[in-house]
């Protein structure tokens, strides 16, 4: 606790007026309120709050401010269980569905100081909030430590945690992380500074984490405890009789005890838990007619290391007493402390406690996984009067022993994240644990202290705007290329000033002004690799300064000599276009009368994208090469005037499509552009005849490719599979994210995967795409259509359609890409199984041995991670329910990951940059053309 806050609250010793100053300063943006508290409600809308009376008039806010933007989603609990009487923090939650175990899902708790410590707790109510009926576990983390494992095993149940920590940082997160058996959820999480000299043994090193096991009568498994009579009015003592808001709860009814207590204040000066009198210390637990006082407690498996597996844990025991009454002089209160059977101190064998004065006696024990530990207070021969106890906490020891983060790297990637609204896995500690590692870094672990940045790769990000500041902060960083997107602004000076910096790729963006010289001699001298092209504001690449005067001179002499030039051949140009023109009318003419009938003859582009039927007619040399056939109707080879080959689809009289579906269709997609995309060229909609006119794809299409039907000379290679896969997943994610509206493409397959002569690939076949209403809403209803094999499901139960629907359709590409197998796979004459459940039951009787169901014609020349993770990521993608499926723009990360480790094995750790900068520039090079992927 900062000396400012302690000043504050011996100020306001009066409640009321600490409310008022608590309350004219709740908690906004993510940070702390006047008292350093945090309070905050994990369910409710961003931007509300609320005083919840529970608490003593603390006020909860939206957890907005604390989670990452977007991540996961809020609900509240089901009936019966929200119409029982529960706090206001327990009726909602955040939850947060991932794609599959492994995902982690972070809180940031800002405007800490280092060094200080802090308790933390959270709390859990399912009250089946998703209709499930799923009781779920996950892991929670402090920072990058596992904490707990919350197991849920009643819907009606409240779970708590709490642990006193050393925020090493300015900040300290607390992570939920999905382990596999269910979705992660929180209801709510509270953040209260501590005093200094409070709880000596947690420190950078090891955190104290609250016993969390419930005994008979208690009211939570929370093992801090008083003892005041339940009777009384005295149940939970929170804030403000605990001006740190620890939860103090009545320790229960034992048979065998009753309870002294006092009106007096107790004083705390030798009592470094308390910084002022507690009403939680004027009561005591005392035997009735006895002579000794027993207490137990048992190994709390969900706190262990390792879920219950170690073979030891260290306990810390912190026991308050306080003689209550003013004893007679000859009376005594004096008992021994034993810890199973021993006493606790071989050199203080009793003790007796002082009147109204409060003393903590602290006990460490080790504690096996199969222990009972059993504390006694036992009166002395001596003693007059029975033993007494005032208050009790248990907490079990845990070492903080991954390595984290560099704070100052970690807080830099935090605001680059903010600053360009990057999604990704970037959540959490960017480095650690390394399972969790952000995508894009490269880190290098120590055997001590922190972890550092060393490479970030953020190339095809949509990066917009000016290079942040915070880049400069990452003083270990060698290698950052930001290459592929639409940075602006001049190029920062600071670039020049990382020290261990040894590589920077600003290549294709729209960056302006004259390059640092500081940058351009550390390039000349060969420390840096520099690459800037295809920056067209940049005032000469090889020079420093830039003259703006110069370049708007030679700006208008080429705008003069552009104007000049044409002006003299228009004449020229008229007359051959006149010609032309005559020309085609004599063609046209010739066609209508069934004498065009060379395949070589074409005809002009079309004007506003419209083709007449006797247009079609002549650039298909009436119809002449029937090049495929799908639902839309059959496809025919054509060739425009500028040498143009082109596919020409024609409606075939069967065909559901209508009038006005076709020219909803044609509209739409005749806006779409995107380089992974087939285009539409033009349409026809002429009386009865319906034609659609794209370009043409020499390279055929997947299913062909991969069936061996095509004319590909070699076998498709893992390296051209996932090229291949990450071109489409491009295509699909642009038709989600990137159309205005949102387009589902509703049949994604291999036969519509079209491949150039050099297998670049597009999507295809947008006849049944479906256009979103408004950008609210998460699905349609509409009829089923597709393709069997690759029709999600779930859309053709409910016949509700979204993105995810076409993610399941992906999923099954990338089963078909991975083993050459097509969607259904005959097992006899009269049955056949879906690739999936082929692909599990051979990874199954393998025990996962991956060659088991790649394609033989990939040989062995591929990365068996690369080929695991693909087929991870495959099966992800026909999850149920739809909402656990990733989306397209994960699933194009995780390619570029797979791709990655299959391109650039040797690439490694860039620590090695300077030494081989040649090398690492080449292979910088060729992974930036295999990974990055399409753009618009």
């Amino acid at each position: 606790m900062s000396a400012a806050t302690a000043t504050a609250r011996r100020r306001y010793r009066s409640p009321v007026l600490l409310l008022l100053c608590f309350f004219a300063s709740a908690p906004i943006h993510g940070q702390p309120d006047v008292l350093g508290f945090i309070s905050i409600d994990c369910g409710i809308a961003e931007g509300s709050s609320y005083t919840d009376g529970s608490t003593r008039g603390l006020k909860y806010v939206s957890d907005a401010g604390f989670v990452d933007a977007g991540a996961g989603a809020n609900a509240g609990v089901r009936p019966p269980y929200s119409q029982q009487a529960q706090p206001a923090r327990y009726l909602n939650v955040r939850y947060f569905p991932g794609p599959a175990a492994g995902a982690r899902s972070c809180y940031t708790l800002r405007e800490l100081s280092p060094g200080a410590k802090y308790l933390v707790r959270c709390g859990f109510y399912y009250g089946n909030y998703d209709k499930l009926r799923t009781l779920p576990a996950f892991d929670l983390y402090l920072g990058v430590d596992r904490w707990a494992t919350v197991n849920v095993t009643t819907p009606d149940e409240r779970y708590i945690l709490e642990a006193v920590v050393v925020s090493p940082a300015s900040f300290l997160q607390v992570c939920l992380v999905n382990i596999g058996l269910g979705t992660p959820f929180i209801s709510w999480l509270d953040l209260r500074p501590l005093g200094a000299a409070m709880y000596p043994e947690a420190t950078l090193k090891q955190s104290l984490l609250l016993l969390n096991l419930r005994r008979p009568g208690a009211k939570y498994a929370l093992n801090r405890y008083h003892f005041w009579r339940p009777a009384t009015s005295y149940g939970v003592f929170r804030y403000p009789s605990d001006p740190y808001d620890r939860v103090w709860q009545s320790y229960g009814d034992v048979a065998a005890w009753t309870n002294i207590t006092t009106t007096a204040a107790v004083n705390v000066s030798n009592a470094s838990s308390f910084d002022e009198p507690s009403v939680v210390l004027q009561s005591a637990a005392t035997p009735v007619n006895a002579t000794r006082l027993d207490f137990s407690w048992t190994l709390d498996s969900s706190l262990s290391p390792n879920n219950g597996n170690s073979s030891s844990t260290a306990y810390v025991l912190l026991m308050y007493f306080a003689e209550l009454q003013q004893l007679p002089s000859a009376a005594l209160r004096q008992f021994s402390i034993l810890i199973n059977g021993a006493s606790w101190n071989s050199s203080r064998r009793s003790y007796a406690p002082k009147y109204l004065s409060a003393e903590i006696v602290k006990m460490v024990l080790v504690q096996g996984s199969g222990d009972r530990a059993v504390v006694s207070l036992v009166a002395t021969p001596e003693a007059t009067l029975p033993p007494i106890l005032n208050a009790l906490e248990i907490y079990s020891v845990r070492q903080m022993t991954q390595l984290k983060t560099d704070n100052v790297d970690a807080e830099a990637m935090m605001t680059i994240r903010t600053t360009y609204a990057l999604k990704k896995n970037w959540i959490g500690d960017p480095c650690a644990p390394k399972d969790f590692a952000w995508h894009g870094l490269n880190c290098s672990y120590p055997s001590s202290g922190s972890a550092q940045i060393k490479a970030l790769n953020l190339a095809s990000n949509v990066l917009t705007g000016a290079i942040d500041p915070s880049f400069g902060h990452l003083k270990s960083l060698q290698h950052l290329d930001l290459s592929t997107n639409t940075l602006s602004g001049p190029i920062p000076d600071f670039l020049a000033q990382m020290p261990s910096l040894t590589f920077l790729d600003l290549s294709n963006n729209k960056l302006s002004g004259s390059v640092p010289a500081a940058l351009l001699q550390k390039h000349q001298n060969g420390s840096l690799i520099l690459r800037i092209g295809n920056n067209t504001n940049i005032c000469d690449n090889g020079a420093s300064t830039c003259d703006p005067d110069k370049k708007e001179k030679n700006r208008t002499l080429v705008t003069a000599i552009s104007v000049t030039i044409p002006v003299a051949t228009l004449l020229f140009v008229a007359t051959i276009l006149i010609l032309r023109r005559r020309r085609n009318k004599q063609d046209t003419w010739m066609a209508n009368n069934g004498r065009l009938s060379g395949p070589r003859e074409r005809y002009n582009l079309f004007e506003n994208g419209q083709f007449s039927y006797k247009e079609l007619k002549l650039i298909t040399a009436n119809f002449r090469e029937e090049i495929g056939r799908g639902g839309f109707g059959a496809v025919f080879l054509g060739h425009l005037e500028n040498e143009r080959t082109v596919a020409v689809k024609i409606c075939s009289k069967t065909s559901s499509e209508g009038d006005k579906e076709f020219l909803a269709e044609a509209q739409h997609l005749g806006r779409v552009h995107h380089r992974n995309l087939v285009s539409l060229i033009g349409y026809c909609k002429d009386k009865k005849h319906l034609g659609l006119v794209y370009e043409y794809m020499h390279g055929g299409d997947l299913e062909d490719c991969l069936r061996g039907e095509a004319s590909v000379a070699t076998p498709l290679s893992w390296h051209r599979r996932l090229k291949i896969a990450i071109d489409s997943a491009h295509g699909l994610e642009y038709l989600h994210k990137s159309c205005q509206p949102p387009l589902i493409h509703r049949d994604v397959k291999t036969k519509n995967i079209l491949l150039s002569a050099d297998l670049e690939a597009k999507l295809s076949d947008f006849g049944l795409t479906t256009v979103f209403a408004d950008e609210f809403m998460t699905h349609i209803t509409t009829k089923p259509a597709g393709t069997l094999g690759y029709l999600d499901p779930e859309y053709y139960n409910t016949a509700r359609l979204s993105e995810k629907s076409d993610v399941y359709s992906f999923g099954v590409v990338l089963l078909e890409l991975i083993t050459g197998q097509p969607p259904a796979l005959a097992i006899s004459d009269t049955e056949s199984i879906h690739i999936a459940e082929w692909v599990r039951q051979k990874l199954s009787e393998s025990e996962g041995n991956i060659e088991s169901i790649a394609d033989m014609k990939m040989g062995t020349e591929y990365d068996i991670d690369s080929v695991c993770k693909v087929t991870e990521l495959a099966l992800q993608c026909k999850e149920r329910p739809s909402r656990e499926r990733p989306t397209m723009t994960e699933v194009v990360v995780e390619l570029k990951e797979c791709l990655e480790l299959e391109v650039s094995r040797g690439m490694g750790n860039y620590s090695s940059v300077a030494s081989s900068a040649n090398s690492l520039s080449e292979m910088s090079a060729e992974l930036r053309s295999d990974a990055q992927g399409s753009h618009l």
